[in-house]
C-alpha cells in the first residue's frame, strides 16, 4: 500500500483469525511450518477425512473464533460484509480488553490440546498459522500486563494515521442502505459514538497514566483531525451523506422520520463526542506526549519493537540487520535510477530532475476528472496484460473513485471488497492537491494499490473455497504489501514503463521503501532524530518536505509496520529466481504468481516452503 491503503478496513480486521491479533504476525515454528506445506495437495481441504476428530476438533475451533470475532469486533464484520452486527460498535472498555486477554489466553490452551500431526493439507498450514498468532496475541498481551491494552486493543488508539476521525467515516462506505433496517441499525450505530468515544479517551488516559505515550512531534496533525468531524454544517458530514438519499420507495413518513433521526444523531450525539475528544487531545493529551521517538523507550522497552519488528515482517530478522539491508538497497536503487535519467538525457541533478518532473506543467493536472481518467487509462491497460501473468485471475471486479475530502492530503489507497464477493474494491484516488500529484508516479500506484496488486491479490484470496474463513480474511504486512510492491516491478513485464518517466516513478517509489529500513529502524533502535529522518527522505527518496514529515510521522507512531514492503517484496523476487533457475525452461511465470497467492496471505517462511514446496511437484510432473 501507497502510503496507508488499506489501512481503513485493515483497522477494522486487525483480528483475522478471531483472536483480536495485531494485523501481521510471524510463523516461528519453521518445522511445524515445513510439515504443513510439505502435506498440501493440489485441493488440500479434501484431504482431511470429515470423520477425523482431530480434524473436527480443529475446524471447530477456528469457526468458533471466527464467529467470536464477528461479534467482537462489529466494524470488521461489516467491512468483510458480514452485516448482522451493524447496529453495533465494538466494545473499547478496559472490562473488555480484561475479557479479551482471558479469551486469547483460552483459546491458547484450547489449541495446545489439538495434535496438529493428525492434520493434513490447509488443516496443517492453518494450524501453523493459528498457533502461532495465538501464541503471540498472548505474548503482546503479557507484555502489556495490567494495562487496559492489549493485541487487539492499541495502546495508541488515536493518530494521524488511525482512530475514530477516519474508522466512524469509512463505515458508511462499507454499509448497505438498501432497507429501513439498514438505516436503523445505523443510527443505533451512530448513538453509540458517545460511549466509544469515552472509551477511546479513558484508554488514551491510561496510557498517559502508564507512560505509553506517543511522540509530541508525530501527533500535530490530530487535532485538525478531530475539529473536521466536529465543525462545520452537520448536514454535510459523510456520516450523515446516507440520509440525503433515502430510498423513495421506503415512503414519504419513513424518509422524514431516518432525516430527522440522522440529522439529531449527528448533531447531538457525533459531534459532541468529538468535541470532547478534541478537548481531551488539545488540554490534557498533547501536552503530555513524549519528546522521544523511540518505540524501544517506550516502558515496554527494546523488547516490544522487536515483538512488532517480528510482527510486520514474518521473520526472525533484527533492527541492525534490516537497517543495513535498507542501506544496501537504497544504493543499488540509487544507480538504478542515475541511469533513467541518463536515459532521458536531462543536464542536472537529481534534485533538479525530481523538482522538473513534480512542476512542469506537463506531468500535472487541471482537474481532479482529469486525473481520474488517466488512471482509469492505466487501469484499463493493466487489465489486458494481466492474462500473460497469472495462469487464473479473480472474478471480483475494481473501480476507481477519488478520495473523500475528510481524508485529507494522504497517500492513494486501495479499500477492499466484501468477503463475499457483495462489494467490489476501489482504488481510491488522491485528487484533493493536484499540485502534489504529478503523473510519473502514476503508474506504479495504480499497479501496486489495484492490479496486479492489492486488487488482484485480495480478491483472489476472497475466492479461495478451500481456504477456512479466518484465512481468506487474514492479513500479513510482509506478504501483502510486499506482493504489491513486487507487482509494481512487474510493470516492466506488461510494457507500462515503455516511457522512462512511469519508469522513474516506479524507482522512485522502491527507494522511498527501501529508505523505510533504514528509517524506522534508525528511530526506533538507533537514537535517529525527527529531523534526521526528513533529510534523509529528501535526499534520498526527493520527497518533498512536507511529504518526508508526514511519513516520518506515520514511521514513529505506527514502529514497525513500513518494514514489511521491501522485506516481502526482496523475499518474492528471491523466490522466483530460485524458482526460474531450478525448473529452467520448465518455469512458467503464470503458474508461478498463482503458486504465490492462492494459498491467501502466509507468512514469509510459509511461503518460502510451499514454493520450494511447487518446484518440487514442478520438477516430479517432468
Amino acid at each position: 500500500m501507497q502510503g496507508w491503503s488499506l489501512l481503513k478496513t485493515r483497522l477494522a480486521l486487525t483480528v483475522a483469525i478471531g483472536l483480536g491479533l495485531p494485523a501481521a504476525m510471524p510463523l516461528h515454528a519453521a518445522a511445524a511450518v515445513a510439515a504443513a506445506v510439505a502435506a498440501n495437495t493440489a485441493n488440500p481441504a479434501t484431504t482431511a477425512a470429515a470423520s477425523d476428530p482431530v480434524t473436527r476438533r480443529f475446524r471447530a475451533l477456528l469457526a468458533d473464533q471466527w464467529e467470536w470475532q464477528r461479534r467482537e469486533f462489529p466494524e470488521a464484520a461489516t467491512a468483510s460484509g458480514d452485516h448482522r452486527f451493524n447496529d453495533r460498535l465494538t466494545d473499547l472498555s478496559a472490562a473488555a480488553v480484561v475479557a479479551r486477554k482471558a479469551h486469547d489466553r483460552s483459546v491458547l490452551q484450547q489449541f495446545e490440546q489439538i495434535d496438529g500431526a493428525r492434520l493434513q493439507g490447509q488443516d496443517r498450514i492453518s494450524y501453523a498459522v493459528f498457533g502461532t498468532m495465538a501464541r503471540q496475541a498472548v505474548q503482546f498481551d503479557t507484555l502489556y500486563g495490567d494495562l487496559p491494552f492489549g493485541a487487539a486493543d492499541n495502546w495508541l488508539p488515536v493518530s494521524p494515521m488511525f482512530g475514530p476521525q477516519s474508522s466512524l467515516p469509512s463505515l458508511v462506505l462499507q454499509t448497505p442502505f438498501a432497507r429501513v433496517a439498514d438505516y436503523d441499525h445505523y443510527l443505533a450505530r451512530l448513538a453509540a459514538v458517545p460511549r466509544q468515544i469515552d472509551q477511546i479517551i479513558a484508554r488514551m488516559q491510561a496510557g498517559l497514566d502508564s507512560g505509553w505515550m506517543p511522540s509530541a512531534a508525530a501527533m500535530q496533525k490530530v487535532p485538525g483531525q478531530l475539529a473536521a468531524q466536529m465543525e462545520g454544517d452537520p448536514l454535510r458530514s459523510l456520516m450523515y451523506q446516507p440520509f440525503a438519499k433515502i430510498p423513495a420507495a421506503f415512503g414519504e413518513a419513513q424518509q422524514q422520520r431516518l432525516t430527522q433521526a440522522g440529522r439529531q444523531a449527528i448533531t447531538d450525539a457525533v459531534m459532541p463526542a468529538f468535541r470532547e475528544l478534541h478537548q481531551f487531545v488539545v488540554s490534557t493529551y498533547l501536552p503530555a506526549c513524549r519528546t522521544s521517538l523511540a518505540a524501544s523507550t517506550l516502558p515496554g522497552g527494546p523488547a516490544y519493537y522487536q515483538l512488532v519488528v517480528a510482527a510486520q515482517t514474518t521473520t526472525s530478522m533484527t533492527p541492525a540487520e534490516i537497517h543495513q539491508l535498507g542501506l544496501r538497497e537504497v544504493a543499488r536503487i540509487d544507480a538504478e535510477m542515475e541511469k533513467v535519467i541518463a536515459r532521458i538525457g536531462f543536464r542536472g541533478t537529481r534534485a533538479e530532475f525530481v523538482k522538473f518532473t513534480n512542476t512542469d506543467p506537463q506531468f500535472l493536472f487541471t482537474s481532479s476528472a482529469q486525473m481520474l481518467m488517466a488512471y482509469r487509462d492505466i487501469a484499463k491497460r493493466a487489465d489486458a496484460e494481466l492474462p500473460r501473468l497469472f495462469a487464473e485471475l479473480p472474478r471480483t471486479p475494481y473501480g476507481l473513485r477519488a478520495m473523500q475530502a475528510y481524508e485529507g492530503d494522504n497517500a492513494e489507497h486501495y479499500s477492499q471488497g466484501a468477503l463475499d464477493g457483495s462489494r467490489a474494491g476501489y482504488f481510491e484516488a488522491n485528487v484533493l492537491n493536484l499540485a502534489r500529484r504529478s503523473s510519473p508516479s502514476m503508474t506504479a500506484l495504480l499497479l501496486h494499490e489495484a492490479v496486479p496488486g492489492h486488487h488482484l491479490q485480495i480478491a483472489r484470496q476472497h475466492e479461495l473455497g478451500n481456504l477456512p474463513d479466518f484465512r481468506r480474511n487474514a492479513w500479513f504486512t510482509a506478504f501483502g504489501e510486499g506482493w504489491a510492491l513486487y507487482a509494481e516491478s512487474l510493470g516492466e513485464e506488461m510494457g507500462m514503463y515503455q516511457d522512462p518517466y512511469p519508469k522513474f516513478g516506479q524507482l522512485s517509489g522502491e527507494m522511498h521503501r527501501a529508505c523505510r529500513l533504514v528509517i524506522d529502524t534508525g528511530i526506533h533502535a538507533f537514537g535517529w532524530t525527527r529531523e534526521q529522518s526528513i533529510a534523509y527522505l529528501e535526499t534520498n527518496a526527493a520527497l518533498s518536505n512536507a511529504f518526508a514529515s508526514a511519513e516520518v510521522d506515520r514511521y514513529i507512531v505506527w514502529p514497525g509496520q513500513a518494514l514489511g514492503y521491501k522485506i516481502g517484496e526482496l523475499r518474492i523476487k528471491a523466490l522466483r529466481a530460485k524458482a526460474s533457475a531450478a525448473l529452467g525452461a520448465r518455469f512458467d511465470l503464470r503458474r508461478f504468481h498463482n503458486a504465490v497467492i492462492d494459498n491467501g496471505v502466509l507468512p514469509l517462511d510459509v511461503l518460502s516452503q510451499q514454493i520450494d514446496q511447487w518446484i518440487a511437484t514442478q520438477q516430479a510432473a517432468r
